[in-house]
């Protein structure tokens, strides 16, 4: 039975993780907490990952229930600790002083910012997927796929690529449910530059897209059609959410049920 096995909310966006137990679901259908906040140049452009390598060398650790973010810089000798809400300043100004470039940290707590805004709800991949892309890459281990691909919902008790039943080969919506969360399956994620890099240095992984891109193709189950697939450099499911699971809570455990199509 396939099963809820992990909970992974980024609250900044492009930085470190966290791993918890139950999350709640906003009217948006994000999860609360996930990418709620995000970088900013002076520009109005995002100070992301995909643009700049050296947000991987920042080490973030959150304290949810608190409200603050833990940083610790290259070259610092110990961690330094911001109130997300009531210190932004001081914490824009360290993170300006890192980059190089005037930054600023923004917040949107009804949705965050999601790469995929028509689809904003948790992405779901499975954790033998983790397991079976990372085999493709000799010395890269299941846990640095996982912060690579930054999923939100892992799914175990299932073979690897499962998570391609949750969307259609017509393109529409599947309806599926996570305990009682329920969900709509959309498309399969369309990667970026990110998951070719150390999560850790920022240094690219040789011909990384072109191996997955082959690899995937290869290994594509025969009951999903390929023309979901203008490429084959995509992994993990977009997903949106009802207005009738806002405020209801994912918790680890949570079975997940596929409705008939």
């Amino acid at each position: 039975m396939p099963y809820l096995a992990k909970i992974l909310l980024y609250p900044v966006k492009s930085l470190d993780g966290v791993e918890v137990d139950k999350a709640r679901v906003l009217a948006s259908g994000a999860l609360q907490n996930d990418r709620e906040f995000a970088i900013f140049d002076e520009e109005n452009r995002f100070v992301n990952s995909k643009r700049h390598a050296k947000i991987s060398l920042l080490r973030a650790q959150f304290a949810l229930l608190n409200r603050t973010i833990s940083l610790h810089i290259p070259g610092g000798d110990s961690q330094q600790i911001f109130h997300l809400d009531k210190e932004r300043q001081a914490l824009d100004t360290t993170m300006s002083d890192f980059f190089e470039f005037a930054v600023r940290l923004r917040q949107n707590s009804l949705m965050g910012f999601p790469d995929d805004t028509d689809s904003p709800g948790p992405t779901v991949i499975s954790t033998a997927t983790l397991a079976e892309v990372a085999s493709w890459f000799p010395g890269l281990t299941v846990d640095e796929m996982r912060r690579r691909m930054r999923a939100n919902i892992e799914i175990d008790g299932v073979p690897a690529f499962w998570e391609d039943r949750l969307f259609s080969k017509q393109g529409d919506l599947v309806s599926f449910r996570v305990g009682d969360v329920d969900f709509f399956g959309v498309n399969p994620c369309q990667r970026c530059i990110v998951p070719t890099r150390d999560s850790y240095l920022g240094k690219a992984y040789p011909n990384f897209q072109k191996i997955f891109a082959t690899q995937r193709q290869a290994t594509l189950p025969n009951w999903v059609a390929s023309s979901r697939f203008n490429h084959f450099y995509r992994l993990s499911v977009n997903t949106q959410l009802p207005q009738s699971s806002a405020g209801k809570i994912l918790q680890i455990g949570d079975e997940l049920d596929i409705f008939v199509q």
